[in-house]
């Protein structure tokens, strides 16, 4: 088939009738999704649109992390680690997204932004359920962050549940028990409501794997898939500090945190350390 005047003909089996079939739009409940960006500005801000489109397509990308997390902790918890290695693969794919993501909202310019950023009241990133349930997830929990949502109980009470829920480096751990690794007891049996915190008994556990990947591989690959979350994660954490400190300078955040400031301390935050503390252990 050829094309004419720069002009594609349509195939003849195209669909063209929706009156009673499922269309792509109403699939994907378009409607309500492109009627969801609703600026608050006075007059309406050209920029307020991409400041709020950057945030709900995180919050969309959150929520499929936060799926695919819980599910790969499921898969641990019933010993499935195929399972749980492809959902963290797909997490790892969506963490890039997020951190080029940053990018986008960089060439907000600080003139530009501080134009609207008054009419954005108290609401900040601070106040996103969705990532907060992610680091939960990921085992860097804090009860303290609770209160903020008591005016949303659907996400107070998902905040809740992942709180008391074992974190996926928990099941991991768990996992490795079950399958005869010699993890130390009171990791199996600490309190899941807390961060985890750095257990040196951990090291040579982490270093027998390494040094003996060949006949532990699956343990070997899940210890170097979460290694890249947290590597990942970490990334994104930077990107959102230096793109804050680019557009608001150190100003206070929305939300009443110290901004940039508090952002550079979440780098100090970690997930796995132990898989990292290995690394100076291995070949000696």
């Amino acid at each position: 088939m050829t094309v004419e005047k720069n002009t594609r003909k349509l195939d003849k089996g195209i669909v063209r009738d929706f009156s009673s079939r499922m269309s792509y739009a109403s699939y994907l409940q378009l409607p309500t999704l492109l009627s969801a960006q609703q600026p608050v500005s006075v007059p309406e801000h050209h920029d307020e649109l991409l400041f709020i489109i950057q945030h709900q397509t995180t919050e969309l990308w959150l929520k499929l992390v936060l799926h695919e997390l819980r599910s790969a902790a499921h898969w641990l918890r019933s010993d499935d680690l195929g399972s749980a290695l492809k959902g963290i693969a797909r997490v790892k794919h969506i963490q890039k997204t997020l951190t080029e993501q940053w990018s986008v909202l960089a060439t907000l310019t600080p003139t530009e932004y501080a134009e609207f950023r008054g009419f954005l009241g108290n609401s900040s990133g601070f106040q996103s359920s969705q990532y907060r349930a992610v680091e939960f997830v990921l085992g860097n929990k804090n009860r303290k962050m609770l209160p903020v949502f008591e005016s949303d109980p659907e996400a107070h009470a998902l905040l809740t549940e992942v709180l008391h829920a074992p974190s996926i480096y928990d099941e991991f751990l768990a996992y490795l028990h079950r399958q005869g690794f010699d993890v130390p007891e009171e990791v199996l049996n600490r309190d899941v409501t807390r961060a985890h915190e750095f257990e040196p008994g951990l090291v040579p556990l982490f270093k027998h794997i390494y040094e003996n990947a060949a006949q532990n591989w699956g343990a070997y690959e899940a210890c170097e898939e979460l290694v890249d979350l947290e590597d990942n994660f970490q990334l994104w954490r930077f990107r959102h500090l230096r793109t804050v400190q680019r557009t608001i300078g150190m100003k206070t955040g929305t939300g009443g945190s110290s901004g940039a400031a508090f952002l550079q301390k979440a780098l100090e935050l970690t997930f796995f350390p132990e898989l990292f503390a290995v690394r100076t252990e291995i070949g000696q």
